[in-house]
């Protein structure tokens, strides 16, 4: 068996909301409502979902940013919602987060130097000349050089702020990415080359990814699983080559129907969804898809579908299967 660097079964994060100022009566945003997801080592595993739905909170919850509400999260065989902090205060250096918005993730005060430092420094690795050859060498390995260290971020364009986080991330040599949308402020153009940059240093560091994105196309290129989600439930999870091939779900079948095909000749297949996503404090009993769904059925509406394997490693949440 391959070995799964991540384990999440019956993951939930809800975030605590008040109706009123002076009301006691609390509700809660579901963002992530009873995940199961497993990632193997030296993997690509894909998330994908529109806006809202969960996915970057999941990435969060994943490597303890925020702590779950419940379930059971495993990080290379420790359970990090049993263990203290001092446990995973350890753990910290195997994972890593590369965020969405270079420009805010960046300390404005700070040069390059001391940016991808920082991590170095903290962790005791190196000191003095060391620490400077070390940040020399991390920046020649996402494609920018010596004159870069001692710049600030406002000096940059979003794709070099993007690989200095790449770089503050890899500093450490971690086992375990988070990418979330790393490519969604960028120009196509530089998406292409920070893609790129991702794939070799995976093969290079031997590194597993959890890229989340809502750009079908980055994830068909990029990934070797994907996962589904909608409103903070996962809806399929298959080999990406076979989610492409087949998809399960109709609401998985509506997000590829929706991917622009660059030919004229090529008539576009769409599948208008009515309706709107649904509010994570009160989501529909059943299926969370069923209000949208042109094939509910009446159990769609009073049934939750459960996450189940139909094909070879290919799973769907649907009562039609």
């Amino acid at each position: 068996m391959e070995e799964t660097i991540v384990n999440a079964t019956n993951l939930k994060k809800y975030f605590p909301i008040k109706e009123g100022l002076f009301s006691s009566k609390k509700d809660y945003v579901k963002a992530v409502d009873n995940v199961n997801i497993w990632i193997k080592k030296g993997e690509t595993f894909g998330l994908v979902g529109e806006s809202g739905c969960g996915k970057t909170t999941l990435g969060r919850v994943i490597i303890h940013l925020i702590p779950p509400t419940a379930g059971t999260l495993c990080f290379m065989g420790s359970d990090l919602t049993a263990i203290s902090k001092s446990e995973i205060r350890k753990l910290r250096p195997h994972m890593q987060i590369v965020f969405q918005d270079p420009s805010s993730s960046l300390n404005p005060r700070m040069t390059v130097k001391k940016i991808i430092g920082e991590p170095l420094r903290i962790n005791r690795r190196f000191k003095g000349e060391a620490l400077n050859k070390k940040v020399l060498e991390l920046l020649k390995t996402v494609g920018l050089d010596e004159q870069h260290m001692y710049r600030y971020p406002h000096e940059f364009s979003g794709g070099q702020k993007q690989r200095i986080g790449v770089a503050r991330a890899i500093a450490l040599n971690p086992d375990f990415i988070v990418l979330d949308e790393p490519t969604s402020a960028l120009d196509v153009s530089v998406q292409a080359q920070i893609l790129n940059l991702f794939k070799d240093l995976q093969e290079k560091f031997d590194l597993t990814y959890l890229f989340i994105t809502h750009d079908l196309s980055v994830i068909k290129y990029i990934s070797d699983r994907v996962a589904v989600m909608y409103a903070g439930k996962i809806v399929e999870l298959a080999p990406t080559q076979d989610l492409f091939h087949e998809q399960l779900h109709p609401y998985t079948k509506a997000l590829l129907f929706a991917i622009p095909v660059p030919d004229p000749r090529v008539k576009a297949r769409h599948i208008h969804l009515k309706g709107e996503v649904p509010s994570l404090i009160t989501p529909p009993s059943g299926c969370r898809f069923h209000p949208r769904c042109s094939e509910c059925k009446s159990i769609c509406q009073e049934t939750e579908p459960v996450l189940k394997e139909i094909h070879k490693d290919h799973f769907v949440a649907c009562h039609l299967y």
